[in-house]
């Protein structure tokens, strides 16, 4: 058996380290908030941080959901050859498709910005622990941990929905 000799971990640029301290939370960059020490977890900045982009993702989604509605007024036109109208029914079915799985993220947003409000966003609705800045980063509205979130698609894979 051989010994690796282990990496000494990176050390945190003392600049990012810093910068949250003078920035507002909006303004801050992903990699200043993952600089951030664990003891600042949810702090006000970080709230402002996730609020503005969850407003974000609201604001394009919604924009969106027009563009889809122009879209499928403009191609309601007759055409004559089926292989024709089946690729525009098609197009207009993944597009419907499409807005759908974004209405049920702007609910999940919706539920983000109240957990915002009320203070339970970043907390794992099962534990109650820290989800984490990384994960709330990949994924604003999540509402467990990893763990928490690995055990239950474990469950469902075992014994179904």
């Amino acid at each position: 058996m051989t010994t690796q000799a282990r990496k000494p971990a990176a050390k945190a640029d003392p600049k990012l380290a810093n910068a949250w301290k003078t920035k507002a939370g909006r303004d801050l960059t992903e990699a200043e908030l993952l600089a951030m020490p664990e003891s600042e977890y949810m702090n006000e900045k970080q709230i402002d941080f996730f609020r503005a982009r969850l407003q974000e993702q609201k604001d394009d989604l919604l924009s969106n959901a027009g563009q889809t509605t122009e879209n499928l007024r403009e191609d309601t036109t007759i055409v004559p050859d089926p292989a024709d109208r089946a690729t525009i029914e098609e197009e207009h079915a993944l597009e419907l498709r499409t807005r759908d799985r974004e209405r049920k993220l702007l609910k999940k947003i919706a539920q983000s910005l109240a957990r915002l409000d009320s203070g339970d966003y970043g907390y794992c609705d099962e534990t109650g622990e820290p989800i984490g800045l990384a994960r709330l980063l990949a994924r604003p509205t999540a509402t467990l941990s990893l763990e928490a979130q690995q055990r239950r698609e474990l469950k469902q894979k075992m014994f179904g929905d």
